[in-house]
């Protein structure tokens, strides 16, 4: 008997029982990565939430614009990288263990730093990031921890670093939709796999 903790409290079906769609999306993923994100078995319980929360989280995230690593810093949007450091400096906020370790491999992957998501999901003031950033992420702090008290002197401070308000509306919605994903995978007790704690941290082997 395995004493490995299961991945949800709910039933995980099984992959081959799943609908078509989204054994293919499962199967596409698992080609790519190596192995299969523990989030894609475990929200496939309910198949028609997934497919909607999928739909969202391609939307914000894999949206044409932001996809260099290395854009200027003004007036291009979000890069892939700055992206996954809202997830995860506003996951590491909600306390979701799954999206700091699992989105926190994917920004050293992109960022190709290994440091950078332990400084970010910590305390993002104190991270080896760039001013613009540190901007971006007090506006996502702020949308994750107090958004009631978003006002225009925010949106100013985001302008200051070359950002437009389309931009802050996508650092907002990420770390929005990353606050219904934090709770959720906290609901479930969602547990990481295990390949993303050395993801970017180790050379691969070739």
């Amino acid at each position: 008997m395995s004493n490995t903790p299961p991945i949800s409290r709910f039933p995980v079906p099984e992959i081959g029982s799943l609908p078509e769609d989204l054994r293919q999306r499962i199967l596409e993923v698992q080609d790519k990565a190596g192995f299969v994100p523990n989030v894609f078995l475990a929200l496939a319980h309910r198949p028609a939430e997934m497919r909607a929360f999928l739909a969202y989280h391609d939307a914000l995230l894999l949206k044409e614009g932001g996809g260099s690593t290395n854009q200027e810093a003004s007036g291009q949007g979000l890069t892939k990288g700055e992206r996954e450091m809202i997830i995860v400096a506003t996951s590491g906020a909600n306390r979701c263990l799954y999206c700091v370790v699992a989105h926190g491999a994917i920004l050293r992957v992109y960022e190709k730093r290994p440091l950078i998501a332990d400084q970010i999901a910590v305390n993002h003031r104190k991270a080896d990031i760039t001013p613009r950033q540190r901007a971006m992420l007090d506006f996502a702090m702020k949308v994750c921890l107090h958004a009631d008290e978003i006002e225009e002197a925010d949106y100013a401070a985001l302008r200051a670093h070359g950002f437009t308000d389309e931009d802050a509306w996508d650092i907002g919605a990420i770390a929005a939709f990353f606050g219904l994903s934090n709770r959720m995978a906290n609901l479930i007790g969602l547990r990481p796999n295990d390949e993303f704690y050395l993801m970017g941290r180790v050379p691969r082997q070739k």
